[in-house]
């Protein structure tokens, strides 16, 4: 029932945002401003609910991947859904690949800096 409850928890926050943000944040009359209005408008919502009320679970002391994933993911597949177009797909995995090799990177970076400092290392 967790994966159910996560799978609804990002399905949830990834067709709010890929509806509504850029409706939102391409007010001529906005400005810039209106991203930040829309993150905060939809982004935070979605945050209370799949995080503070708990429809996404995660064990203490667990890590783990926060909407980003989830919301990139609806994005893609909703495209490729709605245009039954497959070259929608292979169209966006060269990013798919490059934002996932920054990830590891970013993890194993983080995982060196964490274990420095458990260790007590001064820069």
């Amino acid at each position: 029932m967790k994966f159910i409850r996560g799978v609804l928890g990002y399905m949830i926050a990834g067709m709010i945002v890929m509806s509504v943000w850029g409706p939102f944040a391409s007010l001529e009359s906005l400005g810039i401003i209106g991203g930040w209005l829309a993150a905060f408008a939809i982004i935070g919502p979605m945050w209370f609910m799949n995080h503070f009320l708990g429809l996404i679970h995660h064990e203490e002391g667990s890590s783990f991947v926060d909407m980003g994933l989830g919301i990139a993911l609806v994005g893609i597949f909703r495209d490729v859904f709605l245009t039954a177009d497959f070259a929608t797909f292979v169209a966006a995995v060269p990013t798919m690949l490059l934002v996932s090799l920054g990830a590891a990177l970013g993890g194993f970076t983080a995982a060196k800096v964490s274990a420095d400092m458990a260790k007590g290392g001064k820069a």
